[in-house]
Order: structure tokens, then C-alpha cells, then sequence
């Protein structure tokens, strides 16, 4: 089994801190799915520390590893309901890691009393979403010069217990 694609142990997900910022902006900048023509959308992008303070910020990190690596992270903002952001580091991806994190947000925003969340998609992930049960609801017209492409518009509905 390759090591992309070998299970992790442990994971765990907690919530995210302000000395994380850092690592989640590395992550955000370095993920594979925005190279090339998305590669100026996360040019510059940060996840502050403010940011974090802000929102609904969860972590998932290898508990095997001494200071938990960063696998992959997910931000739920409240008002309006919507999954902002969600990545899984490159060499953690098809593990279940971004699958967790889906769960565990639909189990956060239940919580919060949301009866759904509304994603935009960045266009690669499109078929993550559909396989994570998110239902297509529209399109994000492009928006230049910030974002120069349409983008897929997913919500989860999220069932009262």
C-alpha cells in the first residue's frame, strides 16, 4: 500500500487555535487543487488568527505524530450558514480525512441549531461534494478580477436529530 493511500491510525479533530494560522495558510496555499489557472486564487490568501476567533475553525491531525500534523481543516460560518472553507493536505488526500470533516461539520452546524449550509465549490471539488451528499443547488457566476471562473453552488441539508 502506498503511503498515499494508507490509512491513518488516529485522527482526531479538535478546534482550531490562533497559533494554527500559519499552517492552515500553508496548507490553503499549497494544495494542489489550486494550481495552475486557480493558482492566483490562493496566491495570497491567510487564515488569520482573527479569522480563527471568528468562525467555527476544526482541525483534523495525525494523533500518531508528536504535535498532531495538520491533515486537514474546515470553516464553518454561522450567519449565513456556509461550509467556507474545507482542505485536506495533498498527501493525506483519499484517506477519508475530507469525508470526516464533512461529518463532523453537518454534526457542528446541527448543534448550532442550521438546518442547512451552503458551499460554493472551487470546480475541481465538485464530485467530492456530490459523493459527500451535498445537493446542487446553482452556479456562482464568475466574478472578475477576484475570481475568474463559475463555480459550483452545493448546500447540505442537515437533519434535526
Amino acid at each position: 500500500m502506498s503511503s498515499r493511500t494508507s490509512p491513518i491510525s488516529q485522527i482526531a479533530i479538535r478546534r482550531a487555535v490562533a497559533r494554527d494560522a500559519k499552517r492552515l495558510t500553508r496548507l490553503v496555499r499549497g494544495s494542489g487543487a489550486y494550481e495552475g489557472k486557480y493558482a492566483a486564487m490562493v496566491a495570497g490568501y491567510r487564515v488569520g488568527p482573527d479569522y480563527i476567533e471568528a468562525h467555527r475553525v476544526f482541525v483534523a491531525v495525525d494523533a500518531d505524530e508528536h504535535g498532531g500534523r495538520v491533515l486537514g481543516f474546515y470553516s464553518l460560518v454561522l450567519a449565513p450558514p456556509e461550509l467556507d472553507l474545507l482542505f485536506v493536505a495533498d498527501e493525506a488526500q483519499g484517506r477519508g480525512i475530507g469525508r470526516l470533516l464533512v461529518a463532523h461539520m453537518r454534526s457542528e452546524a446541527r448543534a448550532a441549531g442550521l438546518d442547512r449550509v451552503k458551499v460554493v465549490s472551487h470546480p475541481p471539488a465538485e464530485n467530492f461534494y456530490h459523493r459527500v451528499g451535498a445537493v446542487r443547488i446553482g452556479t456562482a457566476l464568475a466574478n472578475p478580477p477576484a475570481v475568474l471562473w463559475d463555480r459550483p453552488e452545493f448546500e447540505f441539508r442537515i437533519p434535526s436529530e
